[in-house]
């Protein structure tokens, strides 16, 4: 098990590098950040002083290893070319809100996807089953900025039953939620219906119901812990997904996240917030993806063998 987990961590931080090598050099690539903060009448002179103020007249390679050194040695990601503040600080205020919705969104999906899931695989053809495929399809087809658009006009226009934007309360959390988790329940509950279905004909079931065991004992104990590998995997797959997935949620609810603060920065050519937004959502997935490893390993010694 040692060796697997030390395996994975090497991948995950392999993974990391190259993600903040492609996304640094990508932002450099798509536009001159002098030209975008500088006033379209700054002389050739300005935009020079400019770019060797911020550092930016050296070859973008040195720069990006400048930028590694001070991140991995001090945590240092440099300052915002707009508000002129540590992007670390900036970052560090907005994350725990960003979190906070993720994990409500993470907690509703697999909890729904999970029960769903198995009362559909239970009750296999019947109405609930037909209707949860039914929904299953219409939300994984169904974006979240329009399903999220289509909560605030009905639950917060014409209802006026939760508040549409901001935060607060626990109840400028629902919707947020709700638009967000909608877009990995689908696939959570249809990985746990057809994994159940697989289980449930197996002879180690009936075996165990012929012992006598109560229904949710065979259904949980035995059933379910056979059928939970795929979605763990995915659903460590899906933390990069439910991450991407903030920015647009958090513009439309106007939530204090990163994910909001990044889309703002990527709009005002604010390039150390950008890089720095893009590092964080990458640990934080890639994290997500090591343990659902580890856990489903655990769980199936056959993995880490293979």
């Amino acid at each position: 098990m040692k060796t697997y987990i030390i395996r994975r961590l090497f991948q995950a931080v392999g993974v990391c590098l190259v993600i903040s090598m492609v996304s640094f050099f990508l932002l450099f690539l798509n536009t001159d950040p002098a030209l975008m903060l500088l006033p379209p009448e700054a002389e050739i002179e300005d935009i020079e002083l400019f770019k060797k103020q911020m550092g930016l007249d050296r070859p973008v390679i040195v720069q990006y290893l400048d930028y590694l050194r001070k991140v991995v040695l001090h945590g240092d990601f440099g300052e915002s070319f707009i508000s002129k503040e540590p992007v670390f600080e900036e970052i560090a205020s907005r994350l725990p809100h960003t979190l906070k919705l993720a994990l409500s969104a993470f907690i509703f999906a697999n909890l729904v996807g999970v029960v769903v899931g198995i009362f559909s695989a239970v009750k296999r053809y019947s109405l609930v089953d037909n209707l949860s495929t039914l929904v299953a399809l219409i939300g994984q087809a169904t974006p979240n900025f329009w399903f999220g658009i289509m909560l605030i006009i009905f639950f917060g226009v014409w209802l006026r039953w939760l508040p549409i934007s901001g935060t607060g309360t626990w109840a400028h959390l629902v919707l947020p939620t709700l638009t967000l988790g909608t877009g990995m329940l689908p696939v959570n509950l249809r990985l746990v219906r057809s994994g159940m279905l697989d289980v449930l004909n197996q002879e180690y079931i009936r075996t165990a119901r012929a012992k006598g065991l109560s229904e949710p004992k065979v259904l949980i104990k035995h059933a379910f812990k056979n059928a939970a590998i795929p979605v763990i995997t995915v659903t460590g797959m899906q933390l990069a997904a439910l991450l991407g997935g903030s920015v647009i949620t958090e513009s439309v609810f106007a939530w204090p996240g990163v994910g909001r603060m990044a889309l703002e920065a990527i709009r005002l050519g604010d390039y150390p917030m950008v890089q720095a937004a893009v590092i964080m959502f990458s640990l934080i997935a890639v994290t997500g993806n090591l343990l659902a490893d580890i856990l489903a390993a655990l769980i199936d010694p056959k993995i880490r063998l293979e």
